[in-house]
C-alpha cells in the first residue's frame, strides 16, 4: 500500500501557524508586485478568489483588493519540512520526496507494526496536525498514481483511500486531465475524438491511443485503467538529489547568488549522507529573467559527501556561467548524481578531493576536519532542525 502526504497550502499554512493574526484572512507568500513578484503559494481564502501559485502577485493584488502578502522564509520552511519527514519515519523508511511539501510513503512493510493502512494514514495525519500544528491530506492507494489522485480528490483536510476493488469506481467519472501527463494540447485532442472522462478513454483501444499519441499513448491506456507499476524510490535509490529555489525578485549580484548556492548544498549533502551515499557528478541549474535555462554539469575525480567539495565545484560553474555577462536570476537549483555507497572504494577518493581543492580564502581544509564538521552539523539539524546551524557564507 502506497501513501501519497500532501500539506494543505503548505507556506500559507506555516506563516497562519506562526502568526495567529493571518488567520481568516487571504494570505499569499510571495514578492511584492512592484517587484515583479509571483505567488509562491495561497491558502484557501485567497483561493476563492481564482488566486493560485505561480500567479504574478501584481494580478493577484487586482483580483483581492485586501490580500495579505508575506514574504517567503525558505529555510523555515524547509526545517518544517524536514520535522514532517521525521514524522514519516517513525512508520516507514521508504520514503520519496516530491518536495518540501509532499511526498509517496510505502507502509506494504509497517502493517504488521503499526496497523491496516487507514490506521497508519490517521495517525501520520494526526501527528502532524499535534506535533507541528499543521494540516495534511492524506491518499493511500495500491500504487503511486492512485494514492496522489487519492490526497488531490479529498483536499482540503482530505483522507481517502482506494482499494482493489474500487479502482474503476473510483477513475471512471473523473476528467481525462485528471491522468499525469495529460496537459491543455492532449486534452483538446481527446474531447475532439468524444473521450472526456477516465471511463472514456478505458473504453478505448491501446491501438487507438498508441497510434495518436505514440509510446506516451501505452502510459495512458495503463493509467486510465489504474495500472502504475512505479516503485518508491527512497534517497538511496534516487539516480539524483536536487534542490533549487525561485527568487520573489531577479538576482543581479554574483556574491549574494553564491551563498544561497551554499545554502542549498548544505541541503542536498545532508540527504547525500543521510542516504549513505558518495556523488561523483555535480549538477547547476540557472533560470533567467526571461525564463531560459541553463543547466551545467561536472564529474568529480572521486565520489564525496563533502559539503564544501560540493559547493567549490558549484560556485566554479556557477562563476564560469555568469562570467563576462549581464545577468538576472530567476531560480537556481543544486544537484549530485552518479552515486556510489559511501563504503563502496571509488577510482578516487575524499581525501584526493581535499588534496586538491583550495578553500576561497587559500586555506587548506583537511578532509578529516571537514568530515566532523559535516558531522556534527548533521547531528545537531537531525535533534534541533534544519536551520539550526549553518555555514557562514550561507547567511
Amino acid at each position: 500500500m502506497i501513501l501519497h502526504i500532501d500539506m494543505d497550502a503548505f507556506y500559507a499554512s506555516v506563516e497562519e501557524r506562526d502568526d495567529p493574526s493571518l488567520k481568516g484572512n487571504p494570505v499569499v507568500v510571495g514578492g511584492r508586485p512592484e517587484d515583479r513578484g509571483v505567488v509562491a503559494a495561497a491558502n484557501y481564502t485567497a483561493r476563492e478568489f481564482g488566486i493560485h501559485s505561480a500567479m504574478p502577485m501584481a494580478r493577484a493584488v487586482r483580483l483581492c483588493r485586501h490580500l495579505v502578502i508575506v514574504p517567503p522564509r525558505g529555510q523555515v520552511y524547509r526545517e518544517v519540512s524536514g520535522q514532517i519527514q521525521d514524522i514519516f519515519r517513525q512508520f516507514t523508511p521508504l520514503i520519496e520526496p516530491l518536495s518540501l511539501d509532499e511526498a509517496f510513503l510505502d507502509i506494504s512493510a509497517s502493517l504488521r507494526l503499526f496497523g491496516d493502512a487507514e490506521e497508519i494514514g490517521r495517525r501520520i495525519k494526526q501527528d502532524i496536525r499535534n506535533d507541528l500544528g499543521l494540516v495534511a491530506s492524506v491518499g493511500g492507494a495500491p500504487n503511486k498514481f492512485l494514492a496522489k489522485l487519492a490526497s488531490d480528490q479529498g483536499k482540503p483536510d482530505g483522507f481517502l483511500f482506494i482499494h482493489a476493488g474500487q479502482v474503476q469506481e473510483f477513475l471512471d467519472p473523473l476528467p481525462v486531465e485528471s491522468i499525469w501527463g495529460v496537459g491543455k494540447s492532449a486534452r483538446r485532442r481527446l474531447h475532439a475524438a468524444g473521450v472526456r472522462t477516465i471511463g472514456d478513454l478505458r473504453r478505448t483501444s491501446g491501438d487507438w491511443l498508441e497510434t495518436v499519441f505514440g509510446k506516451s499513448g501505452t502510459r495512458l491506456w495503463q493509467l486510465c485503467h489504474g495500472i502504475d507499476e512505479r516503485a518508491v524510490v527512497t534517497d538511496s535509490e534516487a539516480k539524483s538529489i536536487s534542490h533549487e529555489t525561485t527568487f520573489s525578485r531577479d538576482i543581479t549580484d554574483l556574491d549574494a547568488l553564491e551563498p544561497i548556492i551554499l545554502s542549498l548544498t548544505e541541503g542536498v549533502c545532508y540527504r547525500l549522507r543521510r542516504a549513505g551515499l558518495g556523488a561523483r557528478t555535480v549538477n547547476l541549474k540557472v533560470r533567467f529573467h526571461d525564463f531560459s535555462t541553463v543547466t551545467r554539469a561536472h564529474s568529480l575525480p572521486g565520489r564525496t559527501d563533502h559539503t564544501l567539495v560540493i559547493w567549490r565545484e558549484l560556485r566554479r560553474l556557477l562563476r564560469a556561467l555568469l562570467a563576462d555577462r549581464r545577468f538576472a536570476v530567476r531560480l537556481v537549483g543544486v544537484g549530485v548524481s552518479n552515486f556510489t555507497d559511501s563504503d563502496s572504494p571509488s577510482e578516487g577518493s575524499q581525501a584526493d578531493l581535499f588534496e586538491a581543492a583550495e578553500a576561497a580564502d587559500g586555506i587548506r581544509q583537511p578532509e578529516d576536519r571537514q568530515e566532523r564538521l559535516d558531522r556534527l552539523t548533521d547531528e545537531a539539524r537531525r535533534r534541533f532542525g534544519r536551520n539550526i546551524l549553518r555555514r557562514g557564507r550561507g547567511l
